[in-house]
């Protein structure tokens, strides 16, 4: 036990949590001005909720006792078993409810980054509901599967340091399906949806890059070489990734934006966080900048291909981004960097943990696209059908129709 460790730990866990209120501000600024109270508060209900989850059955569901190694069991009921003075089976140096805060700060952010491709539409009562089914069916199998004992990801050799599966592919692909099904905004083909608060969305993006630190840094569970080199490796993606996007709005628009640079920093910083522990320094910047180049023509060019409303991006940065993070995980990944690797990366000459990565991705893509179809199903049969909001509803504005408030009255009726 390491007072240090335990310190470095607790500290993660609140810059963690505080990325929640960051991405309500993010998602805020980024929609329109009639539903920024819906936007912000679909991020921040979720932290109330999934402290509930977490603390009474979703731990143990996601690092409990291993079944066919999709599940844990419930063996930390209502943290039942969960020390704060030993440490537990995860981590030898910080108390076992450490770890368990810790993680839970994941499985609160990891949801809310599905809110954002529905913005605009979705009944809150819908969205309460998703959320709180899609835990059991989707996050707390795939957080099993990559960081639970025996999960059958693990097994595979596949590695995800700080949440590359577990939250932004799992989050993103579900974010597709889910504004898919939900269908398009009104308007969507002849309005022009443009951000309505740009000082909020870099608050946003701002507060998501100092908490991101903690989120990557702190999945080392020690203070040591490890979260310092996570550390690292997080600040050179989240740069280059943001130089990358002011690259593409110059080349394609001549200017280079705000939105476009911070939408740049939170997408470095999701390419790296499944690799941020495993691959050397300068993979980081290349890891970084083509995330952001890839995800630049995702969310500008085969999102209008396509056709389908995706409001705020999540598939396109979070979805994948992911996917391209877990993939160059396998490219770059060193025993150098961190020695409890299975195999180097591809570009060492071995294919293992290349395979292992791509495999891994397939089974949470497979797992988010069926659990997202079956937590719909639910949803509609519990709300008498319907998910969505009624035409009115939507032109009035989610804030005024399902809260009741508005976040700006000296602009009444500017939004007609």
């Amino acid at each position: 036990m390491s007072g240090a460790d335990t310190a470095f730990v607790l500290i993660c866990s609140a810059f963690v949590l505080f990325m929640t209120p960051g991405l309500a501000f993010f998602y805020g600024g980024l929609g329109r001005r009639k539903n920024v109270v819906n936007n912000i508060l679909a991020s921040l209900f979720i932290v109330g909720l999934e402290i509930v989850l977490w603390m009474t059955v979703g731990f143990s569901l996601s690092f409990g006792s291993d079944h066919a190694g999709v599940i844990g069991g419930f063996d930390y009921l209502f943290m039942s078993g969960v020390s704060s003075t030993e440490a537990g089976p995860y981590a030898s140096s910080i108390p076992f409810l450490a770890y368990a805060l810790f993680q839970m700060m994941f499985a609160i952010i990891t949801p809310a980054l599905i809110t954002g491709a529905v913005a605009g539409r979705m009944r809150f009562k819908a969205l309460f509901l998703f959320v709180l089914v899609w835990s059991f069916v989707v996050y707390y199998p795939i957080a099993h599967m990559v960081w639970g004992q025996d999960g059958l990801l693990a097994a595979l050799g596949s590695v995800d340091f700080a949440g590359g599966n577990v939250v932004h592919i799992s989050s993103g692909v579900s974010a597709l399906v889910l504004c898919v099904v939900l269908g398009r905004r009104s308007g969507f083909s002849d309005v022009n949806y443009r951000v309505h608060n740009i000082p909020l969305v870099a608050i946003g993006a701002t507060i998501l890059l100092f908490g991101w630190f903690g989120f990557n840094a702190g999945s080392a569970l020690a203070a040591d070489g490890l979260a310092v080199h996570a550390f690292a490796t997080t600040a050179l993606s989240a740069a280059a990734a943001e130089l990358g996007w002011m690259l593409m709005d110059v080349i394609f628009d001549r200017k280079p934006t705000l939105v476009g640079a911070c939408t740049g920093l939170v997408i470095g910083l999701v390419a790296i966080t499944p690799g941020c522990g495993f691959v050397p320094l300068g993979a980081a910047i290349l890891i970084g900048f083509v995330g952001s180049v890839i995800c630049y023509f995702t969310c500008s060019k085969m999102k209008a291909r396509f056709g389908y409303d995706d409001a705020l991006d999540a598939f396109g940065c979070h979805g994948i981004g992911g996917v391209w993070g877990g993939i160059a995980t396998g490219i770059f990944a060193s025993k150098a960097v961190n020695p409890n690797l299975r195999w180097d990366g591809l570009i060492y000459g071995d294919a293992g943990l290349f395979l292992a990565q791509l495999a891994a991705i397939v089974v949470t893509i497979v797992l988010a696209v069926v659990g997202t179809l079956v937590c719909i199903l639910v949803v509609r049969a519990l709300c008498g059908g319907s998910i969505r909001v009624s035409e009115r509803e939507e032109r009035e504005g989610l804030d005024l129709s399902q809260h009741g408030e508005r976040a700006y009255p000296s602009f009444t009726g500017l939004d007609d």
